[in-house]
């Protein structure tokens, strides 16, 4: 089923249906997406990091989860296929999938669908729009980067502070400092580097084809990457797509920060949803790059928004102590193709 969640868009499918040999399935979904190939010409892949991604679900074995989801990112020009991350705009699609291939049978009005995310080991609710038992696309919901209106989904996640490298900030600092830049490494929910943009002569709010056409810009970047990658307990990250590069700047519209995100090495057209909630907890740090830039209202649950390219994804934090506990966001999803895909 080929399916929009969030502002990503990419194949869903049943993990029953793909060989469980990893390898045997990796090759299938690179004849399936069209990579190696940069145009992707010859798959469903739409030729940017957004439109490459895979998203296999199945029951879950766990008693307190309906099922299992798998994210997978496809590298269109190296047909590297990565597992290191997981995808918050692809996990709004998991929902209203799962009740259309019948592993949740819907309620009537809303349905909650328990997810385990396998690339983190953690655990998200998806709250489903199904008025009549059934899920329903239409709504009144926008959010930036996608055209129209659609059904909300909403997304809590629980346990999202050191999904991936063990703690919220994997060094025990919220600064670092890596090539004389000053760095906030955090991962709450997507390993993230953030940067002020003006500490590389930015101003924070070029497009993202000036900043991807940047190539000494690109080169610090990756630089910085491999480094902090090591810090954050990733280990060599060269063919890794995390952690995320997330440059900040004052915000121009009302939201907390403006970013522009490098996912590594492309530029993201928006923000990544865990990105997003990342870049706003590392925002919220009283020491960290954001501070004195970011704008925010110290209550606890805040809701914020975090600015992008196409506009702002709102997040909403609840903390304790230092540690973020939940994070929750709206998205929306919509299944545009039901068919057999030939590899």
């Amino acid at each position: 089923m080929l399916m929009r969640g969030g502002t990503s868009k990419g194949p869903f499918f049943l993990a029953r249906d793909l060989p469980a040999d990893v390898e045997a399935r990796n090759q299938i979904l690179l004849r399936i997406m069209g990579s190696p190939d940069a145009r992707q010409i010859d798959g469903l892949g739409g030729a940017h990091p957004l439109t490459s991604k895979v998203a296999i679900v199945s029951p879950s074995e766990r008693a307190d989860v309906d099922v299992d989801y798998l994210f997978l990112q496809v590298t269109p020009e190296t047909g590297s296929i990565s597992v290191a991350q997981n995808c918050g705009n692809m996990l709004a699609a998991v929902g209203p999938f799962a009740i259309e291939r019948g592993l949740v049978i819907a309620d009537i009005g809303q349905t909650v669908v328990r997810v385990h995310m396998v690339n983190s080991d953690a655990y998200a609710e998806l709250v489903v729009q199904t008025p009549d038992g059934s899920v329903t696309y239409e709504g009144e919901a926008k959010i930036d980067g996608v055209p129209g209106s659609h059904a909300p989904v909403l997304q809590r996640y629980f346990g999202t502070a050191g999904a991936q490298c063990g703690a919220l900030l994997p060094t025990g600092h919220a600064m670092d400092r890596i090539d004389g830049i000053d760095c906030t490494l955090i991962d709450n929910g997507m390993p993230s580097v953030l940067i002020r943009s003006q500490d590389l002569g930015l101003s924070g709010d070029e497009n993202p084809e000036v900043l991807e056409a940047n190539e000494a810009l690109k080169t610090r970047l990756e630089a910085i990457r491999l480094q902090a990658g090591v810090m954050m307990n990733l280990g060599n990250v060269t063919d890794k797509t995390i952690p995320k590069m997330c440059l900040i700047a004052p915000p121009k519209n009302g939201g907390i920060i403006s970013t522009r995100t490098f996912i590594p090495h492309r530029v993201h057209q928006s923000v990544g949803v865990l990105g997003a909630a990342s870049a706003a907890a590392g925002c919220m740090l009283p020491e960290g790059v954001g501070a004195g830039m970011a704008m925010f209202a110290d209550i606890n649950p805040c809701q914020i928004d975090v600015e992008h390219p196409t506009g702002a994804l709102t997040v909403e934090l609840e903390w304790d102590g230092g540690t973020v506990v939940r994070t929750a966001l709206l998205r929306t999803a919509r299944k545009i193709m039901d068919g057999e895909v030939f590899p």
